[in-house]
């Protein structure tokens, strides 16, 4: 692989939809006189010679945030229309009706469990339900026995990468009457159906495997009735327009102008040599996502491979200047895992990068070393957290007017986690400290004290994984307040040449590990 060599680090291509907020309109006036009972509970005309996106014009909408907002807060907040499982029609007309307040949600969500998160802001909205084993009149029997989660995700920003994968997928017959062009396909460990309503790019996901049906683990044959069950009951549950917004270019991204005396990091995209999938090379990705804060408390840090430096060291062989906890930092977003990553070539990949805490110091004259066991990981954004319990990864969610983002550390251990309160829907500050650097990978010391990050954005096929290389070189040049210097690419050694990637570097690791919200 000819890896690009630059000195330049870019900002994203970010695109903004034209919302049809009418047409939105059109489609609540449509089911909630599906209820006489409440009908006149809304009014569809609203003050005229007013700017299209001022909310007075659509009142209904108003009225419908003041309902459902007491079920999902916030979702007045959403600048797009918010389609949900949620009848809110029938959950009036039975209030109306006199039912208690103690009534479940279920029977207005199509059987669906009370959202296990929803966040809504200026770029959309986020949500996940869950459906529990043998719920849902006329489901068909399933091997899997836990909850089925289904994500949905409404986006005004699209992120424009390069993706040589996109836009593919098959119609679903059930579905073409309701959504013309909705696309089914199986994706990055989940099964996704994209379409476009309002204007607006909608993905429904559920994580599965494209394998035969287990207890623990969820085939995408089982998901497949589970997510059409959820988007036959999709309606319009609020939302309110905003000012339109404008597309954001590429550009030029900061960074300091003062050199790091140590500081230095080999290209984007040169992985150690053959240790992609089928030897294939990197992603030569060159783009920083976001102005983020680094996620380790403090610097030195080390980004390297955790998989591939071991076993070079077991046979001998030459490692890579700066070893394990030293500079040059290195890419490994395309080393060799069963993950599926559709940016990196073969469509496989390790998803993120790995990154090793510096040796402990004393904090002070005479005091003993820290415990490296407590090296702090913090939030690199003000963000909303996504996260059930038991589950492995942290995932850090980003919703504003230019950035529809998330960020997912890996291998604290969740015991801890689950302790500590870092859950759905918890808020956690830039900077904030929530976990610790840990080597959880499904059991306490799984793996080696390290963690790893990756990045994810919003498209037109939905949540896909991105390089975060850069946007980690980035942020540690502001957290260390140096420019780094790019070194050469590495030249292989003729053992690495000769190396075939061994068995164990391709681990069948259990789906939560591998791609989890």
């Amino acid at each position: 692989m000819a890896v690009a060599v630059a000195d330049e680090f870019r900002t994203p291509a970010v695109s903004a939809v034209r919302i049809e907020w009418r047409a939105a309109l059109d489609q609540l006036r449509t089911e909630i006189n599906s209820r006489p009972a409440v009908a006149s509970t809304f009014t569809f005309s609203g003050q005229r010679r007013l700017p299209a996106y001022d909310p007075r014009t659509m009142p209904a909408l108003l009225q419908l945030n003041a309902v459902t907002s007491s079920i999902f807060t916030g979702i007045g907040r959403s600048r797009v229309p918010v389609l949900l499982p949620f009848d809110t029609a029938a959950f009036l007309e039975a209030r109306l009706g006199g039912a208690p307040a103690s009534v479940s949600l279920a029977r207005f969500q199509a059987d669906f469990r009370p959202a296990d998160l929803f966040d809504a802001g200026p770029a959309g909205y986020d949500a996940v339900f869950s459906l529990e084993p043998g719920a849902g009149d006329g489901m068909p029997q399933r091997t899997f026995a836990r909850p089925v989660e289904v994500q949905i995700t409404g986006s005004s920003l699209i992120y424009d990468i390069s993706d040589p994968l996109g836009g593919k997928g098959e119609p679903v017959k059930a579905l073409m009457a309701e959504f013309p062009d909705l696309r089914r396909f199986i994706r990055e460990g989940y099964v996704r159906y994209a379409f476009t309503r309002f204007g607006v790019p909608y993905v429904v996901s559920i994580q599965c495997l494209d394998s035969t049906p287990r207890p623990r683990r969820l085939a995408c044959r089982e998901a497949y009735p589970v997510a059409e069950r959820f988007l036959k009951a999709l309606r319009v549950a609020g939302g309110l327009p905003s000012r339109p917004r404008m597309d954001m270019p590429s550009g030029v991204a900061e960074r300091p102008l003062q050199r790091s005396p140590d500081f230095s990091y080999r290209p984007a995209g040169d992985i150690i040599a053959n240790t992609g999938f089928r030897k294939q090379g990197g992603r030569a990705d060159f783009t920083a996502y976001s102005q983020i804060r680094f996620p380790l408390e403090k610097a030195p840090a080390f980004a390297h491979s955790q998989s591939f430096m071991k076993r070079r060291a077991r046979e001998k062989s030459e490692e890579p200047a700066g070893g394990n906890s030293g500079y040059p930092w290195q890419d490994n977003f395309c080393e060799a895992r069963s993950f599926g990553v559709g940016q990196c070539a073969g469509g496989f990949g390790h998803q993120g990068q790995d990154i090793r805490a510096g040796e402990c110091a004393g904090v002070g004259e005479g005091s003993d070393k820290c415990d490296p066991r407590q090296q702090g990981v913090v939030a690199v954004r003000d963000s909303i957290v996504i996260r059930s319990p038991k589950q492995q990864a942290v995932t850090l969610q980003v919703n504003s007017r230019t950035e529809h983002i998330r960020f997912r550390y890996m291998h604290m251990n969740p015991v801890s986690l689950d302790a500590d309160g870092v859950l759905n829907g918890r808020l956690v500050a830039e900077g904030e400290k929530f976990g610790v650097v840990s080597n959880y990978l499904d059991r306490p010391n799984g793996t080696s004290r390290h963690l790893h990050f990756d990045v994810q954005v919003f498209t037109h096929d939905g949540w896909l994984w991105v390089n975060p290389y850069v946007t980690l070189i980035s942020a540690y040049e502001r957290l260390i307040r140096g420019r780094g210097r790019e070194t050469g690419p590495q030249a292989p050694s003729a053992s690495a040449v000769a190396h075939a990637l061994p068995d164990d570097v391709l681990p069948h690791i259990d789906a939560k590990e591998g791609s989890e919200n």
